[in-house]
């Protein structure tokens, strides 16, 4: 059956260089969601059993029995002519090759977020907890759509006033994902928020999380808010204001709500860089004992 496993490559090297699962299947004169199940399923379970040491049969056998649509006397009967046909088959010369569905995914929703973004558009301060100390980190934020509305721009000012931009992207009234590159390109810091929305309009604050890197390169999770500030899009507007960090004892009172939602013990969760050869379960207890301090 060592032809169900070149099958299986050969279909995914046609389909990563842009060959439609239509055209596949006009090609070996398969039912196209008979090649959809063989690739979607059937290959992929059978090639799964047999690394686990499933003997080939019962590995075939068992990946047919996930399918209603696929005769194991027809395929087996029709490999040779199948793999013949796969091979005749070549992608389009000079094509491109064909992109990632999720990042076409990601494409469509950030084009229908920028149709979203006039309910969400405006400045607000952020406020969460200081990696640095037991204080209170405040910094602007300005959400809108892009000039040409083919995304959803949002500007972050970090407490230090550096500035970054990212993108953002709104799934109706559930949440929301911003994403930030904190460092200089070519070198890759994802700075990423997860805000929950509410189900109504223009809300004045969000909440939610956000994974960053610490000083020391450590990955690190906390608890966010974004306060509505005004509903100007205006950059001068935006940078005329100033991150800061405020120190526990010197927050006013009117933050300290802010201070008691985001910046007690269960609100961030913090790693450290265990120094080991080799990382197993002792360094992993080793690590949380080193937080502690």
């Amino acid at each position: 059956m060592n032809e169900l496993f070149e099958i299986y490559k050969r279909i995914e090297y046609l389909r990563n260089n842009g060959v439609k699962m239509k055209e596949i299947a006009d090609h070996t004169q398969m039912a196209a969601s008979v090649l959809s199940s063989l690739y979607s399923s059937v290959l992929p379970t059978f090639i799964g059993e047999v690394k686990k040491g499933i003997a080939e049969e019962e590995a075939l056998d068992y990946a047919l029995s996930q399918v209603n649509n696929v005769s194991k006397k027809r395929l087996l009967g029709n490999l040779e002519d199948m793999k013949e046909r796969l091979f005749e088959l070549e992608p389009p010369q000079g094509g491109e090759k064909r992109k990632s569905p999720f990042w076409d995914m990601m494409a469509r929703e950030s084009q229908v977020s920028a149709q979203e973004a006039y309910n969400y558009s405006g400045i607000y301060i952020s406020y969460s907890l200081s990696s640095a100390a037991d204080a209170l980190k405040v910094e602007p934020y300005l959400i809108t759509a892009s000039e040409n509305n083919e995304y959803v721009r949002v500007v972050h000012m970090s407490a230090y006033n550096t500035t970054h931009s990212g993108v953002g992207l709104f799934n109706n009234h559930t949440s929301s994902y911003i994403l930030f590159n904190e460092r200089e390109s070519p070198e890759l810091a994802l700075f990423t928020i997860y805000l929950q929305l509410p189900m109504y309009d223009f809300p004045k604050m969000l909440k939610g999380l956000y994974l960053c890197l610490d000083y020391n390169r450590n990955p690190i999770a906390r608890r966010i808010l974004f306060v509505k500030h005004s509903d100007s899009t205006d950059m001068d507007d935006f940078l005329a204001l100033k991150g800061e960090i405020i120190p526990k004892e010197q927050i006013p009172d009117d933050l300290l709500p802010y201070y008691n939602y985001t910046c007690q013990p269960g609100d961030f969760i913090k790693t450290c860089t265990v120094p080991s050869p080799s990382l197993d379960t002792q360094d992993l207890e080793r690590e949380k004992k080193m937080l502690e301090l």
